[in-house]
């Protein structure tokens, strides 16, 4: 999930997307890539509480199978992380091969898993590249609002990049959220974005509404905290596009 705009629902995407395909008997890992913890306190863990993250994954080279913790929901499990990765850009950018460092963690594990999905910080930093090198989808949260397109530019460029220098086999795709239908500009920012992204955008679009802040402050999904709601049923019908890409 990367988006350099903060506020887009790229944690809310991880963790509903995530209870979404638990739901269809898949087996998912969340990996929290963000210093800020939000993935983790949004699965209802305080993040200060872990002497070990993905920092240690990342910088000490810690199997990252030692850090995973289940969550709530069985099937969902998560690599938490906290404060301690805002200091991993730093001592990543002296290591050798330092964008292919979570990669290489990975590979230990990913026969394990179904899906695995990345929550990125809002930002294009060490942290945000080796997640992209990483993953075989980007998948980009956007607010259907104007001003949430004008980074759209820059992230596809550092995603071409990444493509051409390193992951050929990376792709990506759009996923319109934080949307209020009755609004004519949220309408008309949509089908601006299904007309430059034909073929890169999903078919389902997320809602805005507070349900999901409410879910987030009980530490759990939107599917398990209010499983008939618009916002889990918008989620359920991404988990199938999600299965229809392969």
């Amino acid at each position: 999930m990367a988006n350099q705009k903060g506020g887009v629902g790229k944690t809310t995407t991880c963790i509903s997307l995530g209870a979404a395909l638990v739901e269809l008997e898949k087996r998912v890992l969340l990996v929290d890539l963000d210093p800020q913890g939000g993935l983790t306190t949004g699965l209802g863990f305080d993040p200060d509480s872990f002497p070990h993250t993905v920092y240690d994954a990342l910088v000490n080279e810690t199997p990252i199978r030692r850090l995973i913790v289940p969550t709530k929901l069985p099937g969902l499990e998560l690599v938490p992380a906290n404060l301690d990765l805002a200091g991993a850009e730093g001592e990543l950018l002296g290591e050798i091969g330092w964008d292919r460092t979570l990669k290489a963690s990975l590979g230990d594990i990913q026969d394990d898993y179904d899906f695995i999905f990345l929550d990125c910080p809002p930002n294009l930093g060490v942290l945000t590249i080796n997640a992209l090198m990483a993953a075989r989808r980007a998948i980009v949260p956007v607010q259907t609002e104007y001003l949430a397109l004008r980074g759209l530019k820059q992230l596809f460029r550092v995603i071409a990049k990444v493509r051409k220098k390193g992951n050929p086999e990376l792709s990506a795709k759009i996923l319109r959220t934080m949307h209020q239908s009755r609004i004519v500009h949220a309408r008309e920012t949509s089908e601006e974005l299904e007309a430059i992204a034909k073929g890169r955008i999903y078919r389902t679009i997320i809602p805005r509404t507070v349900k999901f802040a409410e879910a987030t402050a009980a530490g759990e999904s939107i599917l398990t905290y209010l499983p008939g709601s618009p916002g889990a049923s918008a989620y359920r019908e991404l988990a199938q596009e999600v299965l229809e890409d392969g």
